[in-house]
């Protein structure tokens, strides 16, 4: 059975799960649908298609150059079920320059803030037709987003143009549900974040620290790779998820970046349910993958942290080298065979020139262009995350894949 059909059944249970487990035939009590658009904006009841006498009067809208739109503004209890999306340009600069951010149960402070196109599920600001069981994109033009956020007293949902150009035609709708929730309702949050060039030996977080109880959702994330390693492999780094109280130690830990997103032995491109690498060029140097936490939930009760290792590997003859180039990098280990030498084990400084270092695989820490977005649901409508990365911090020295 190929992923397509099981996406459609997935899809089919995750409906009706959605509805309390009622079949799909059932109707269900005290729920109201909306479809929030710029053919009603307010999604009240017989307001929408009032221009131009119901002809198709306001399919899309502008957004001007440091300009925001309200694409929701409402009161009341309900969830937001699905969001649909086009715009007219969608090169890397634009997808990182839109900001979109989520507000729930009148808070101040957005509870989702990040670029437009990472947000849906796409690294690097670059569009690929994809589909997961979160977001889709069918042909490279749109977005689509199913991750049901829920809210209690109202949603604001807005995105803000942070280019110095216009942004020329928008097009949306956010299809909501109105309903009650129960007190054990959580809030949908993300946090994005880059490093244009990490710290050696330091771990990416991919969410740093968050106070509360809630379920990491998972994550997309992208890699622009230092020229300085030329083509070698960079995804060493395993996945860390420090749970409730976890120090210097976390209870959850991957075995290598390939492996945290399903596949083995190096990365091409794929778009599965709950794991996908959509960009995997080596010659450019660019690399943006995904991993969401459905069938294998991480739940915290009083704080989460996520972090991935900078680590990648080559040859030792090659590491040797780039050391006497200067490049900066730290060996950490070499795989020969059964023999696995762990070199920060071991008395420093250490000379991989040694002879009595077996020959084989090296790993070590190096610096990359890393980005990451981190969903995740938590039992408050706001957190105490940073704010998004201001515009040069998201729209620096990226690549296109045109």
């Amino acid at each position: 059975m190929n992923h397509k059909i099981l996406l459609f059944l997935f899809l089919l249970s995750f409906a009706g799960n959605q509805l309390h487990g009622q079949e799909l035939f059932q109707m269900p009590i005290g729920k109201q649908t909306r479809w929030v658009s710029f053919e009603n904006r307010s999604g009240q009841k017989g307001a929408g298609g009032l221009e131009n006498r119901g002809a198709k009067g306001h399919a899309f809208d502008h957004i001007k150059a440091g300009g925001s739109i309200d694409l929701v503004n409402m009161e009341g209890s309900g969830t937001v079920r699905r969001i649909w999306m086009t715009i007219s340009q969608r090169d890397p600069e634009m997808l990182r320059s839109l900001r979109l951010e989520m507000f729930w149960d009148g808070s101040d402070k957005p509870a989702v803030s990040a670029p437009l196109g990472d947000f849906f599920g796409e690294g690097l600001g670059q569009k690929v037709p994809f589909e997961s069981a979160l977001f889709a994109d069918p042909e490279g033009r749109s977005f689509n987003c199913f991750v049901p956020m829920p809210f209690r007293e109202g949603a604001r949902i807005t995105i803000s143009n942070d280019a110095d150009k216009d942004l020329i035609a928008i097009f949306y709708d956010v299809d909501i549900l109105l309903e009650e929730h129960q007190a054990d309702m959580l809030y949908f949050h993300t946090y994005w974040s880059r490093s244009l060039e990490t710290a050696l030996a330091e771990d990416f977080e991919i969410l740093p620290q968050v106070e509360g109880a809630g379920r990491f959702l998972g994550t997309n994330i992208g890699v622009l790779t230092n020229e300085a390693y030329e083509d070698t492999w960079w995804g060493e780094g395993e996945v860390k998820i420090y749970l409730d109280g976890d120090q210097e130690e976390p209870t959850l830990v991957g075995s290598g970046t390939e492996d945290y997103i399903g596949t083995a032995y190096g990365q091409g491109t794929y778009d599965h349910l709950y794991q996908g690498s959509l960009i995997a060029d080596s010659k450019a140097g660019q690399f943006a993958f995904y991993r969401y936490h459905i069938p294998d939930p991480v739940f915290f009760d009083n704080n989460i942290k996520v972090t991935i290792q900078q680590i990648g590997g080559a040859p030792k003859d090659r590491v040797i080298k780039f050391l006497a180039k200067g490049v900066e990098l730290q060996p950490i280990s070499i795989h020969n065979d059964l023999v696995f030498t762990k070199l920060l084990e071991r008395e420093q400084p250490l000379d991989l020139k040694d002879p009595d270092l077996p020959q084989g695989w090296t790993n070590f820490y190096r610096r990359d262009d890393v980005s990451a977005t981190a969903y995740f649901y938590l039992d408050q409508p706001t957190n105490t995350l940073p704010a998004i990365g201001d515009l040069q911090n998201r729209t620096a020295q990226l690549r296109s894949n045109k």
